[in-house]
C-alpha cells in the first residue's frame, strides 16, 4: 500500500436526513435488524447505529456470506452475539429470507410476546428496523422477504434514499432505513475496506492506493487464489504485479503500454464478483490480538 495517508470520506446530505428520520422513528419499532457485510464485520459496522438504536434488541444479519469464509463468519457470529443481540448468516439471493429473518425476529422477541400474551394481550407484528451502511444488500433482503418487488435495488451504494414501511406477514413488519456512512473513519483501514468491497462510489475514491492494499492483502493470504486467476508470477513490486496482469489480460493502449487504470477497476471488480473465491477481509483472530 501507498506510504501516503489515504482519506477516505463519504457523507452526503442525504446520510444525514437519514440519521435524524432513524432517530425520530426509534420509537415506533420494537427492534433493529442491522446488516453487515460478512466479509468485513466490524469495518461495516456502523457507530451512528449504535448511537441511534441504544438498547433496542438487535439482529445482526451478515450478508453476502457466500463471498466471506465460512469458518471466519463462524468466529464473528459467535463473537459478535450477547444477551440483546442475536447474529445470523444470510445468502440474501439464495436462501429462504422470510423464514430465516421471520424464526430469528419471533426467537429475540418471544420474551417480550409470553409477557404481553400472559397479561391477555394479542401480540401485534414486530416492527423492526432495517439499517446498515449502503451497499450491503437491504433492499434486496426487504424485497426477498416480501417474495416481490417492493423496494427499487442495485449493486451500487446510496440506492436507498428514504424511509419507508413494508408489511411482510402477520408476524414482522419492517421500516427499510437509507445507507448511512459516518462522517469520519477514525480508522484508516475501515475506510479502505469499505473501499474494497464496494460500500463507497469508486469516483471519490484513490483507487490506485486501494487496489494496493487489496493486492498485498490477497499476496499474503490468498496467493494461490491471484496464481490461478491471472496465470501470473507473484512479485513484490505492486506496479510491476498491475502491469503483468494488464498484459495477461490483454488492456493494451497505444504503443503497447498496459492500460492501468483498466487493470486496477477491473482487479476490484474481480474481488466484488469473487471471481477469487470466498474471502473475508477482517481475519478475526488476527484483529483479536
Amino acid at each position: 500500500m501507498a506510504q501516503s495517508k489515504l482519506n477516505i470520506q463519504w457523507f452526503p446530505g442525504h446520510m444525514t436526513k437519514a440519521k435524524r428520520e432513524m432517530q425520530s422513528k426509534l420509537s415506533l419499532v420494537d427492534m433493529v435488524i442491522e446488516l453487515r457485510d460478512a466479509r468485513i464485520p466490524n469495518a461495516s459496522k456502523n457507530p451512528l447505529i449504535d448511537e441511534i438504536i441504544q438498547q433496542k434488541p438487535r439482529l445482526i444479519v451478515l450478508t453476502k456470506i457466500d463471498k466471506a469464509q465460512s469458518d471466519m463468519t463462524k468466529q464473528w457470529m459467535k463473537a459478535l452475539e450477547n444477551e440483546t443481540t442475536k447474529v445470523i448468516g444470510l445468502n440474501v439471493l439464495k436462501d429462504n429470507c422470510s423464514k430465516i429473518i421471520t424464526q430469528a425476529v419471533m426467537e429475540l422477541m418471544k420474551e417480550k410476546r409470553d409477557r404481553q400474551i400472559r397479561k391477555g394481550m394479542n401480540p401485534r407484528a414486530v416492527r423492526c428496523m432495517v439499517c446498515g451502511i449502503p451497499n450491503v444488500g437491504k433492499s434486496t433482503l426487504i424485497n426477498r422477504i416480501a417474495s416481490k418487488k417492493v423496494l427499487e435495488t442495485g449493486n451500487r451504494p446510496g440506492v436507498t434514499k428514504n424511509t419507508r414501511w413494508v408489511k411482510v406477514n402477520k408476524e414482522i413488519e419492517l421500516l427499510d432505513t437509507p445507507g448511512v456512512l459516518w462522517p469520519k473513519f477514525d480508522d484508516e483501514e475501515i475506510g479502505v475496506l469499505l473501499a474494497v468491497t464496494g460500500a463507497i462510489r469508486d469516483q471519490v475514491l484513490p483507487l490506485e492506493e486501494i487496489a494496493y492494499f487489496a493486492l498485498k492483502f490477497m499476496k499474503e493470504h490468498f496467493p494461490r487464489q491471484l496464481i490461478e486467476v491471472y496465470g501470473i508470477e507473484l512479485v513484490d513490486n505492486n506496479y510491476k504485479q498491475f502491469l503483468e496482469i494488464g498484459r495477461k489480460k490483454g488492456f493494451l493502449i497505444k504503443g503497447n503500454e498496459v492500460d492501468y487504470n483498466r487493470t486496477i477497476e477491473t482487479f476490484l471488480k474481480d474481488i466484488r464478483d469473487n471471481r477469487f473465491g470466498p474471502i473475508t477481509w477482517e481475519i478475526y483472530h488476527e484483529m483479536c490480538e
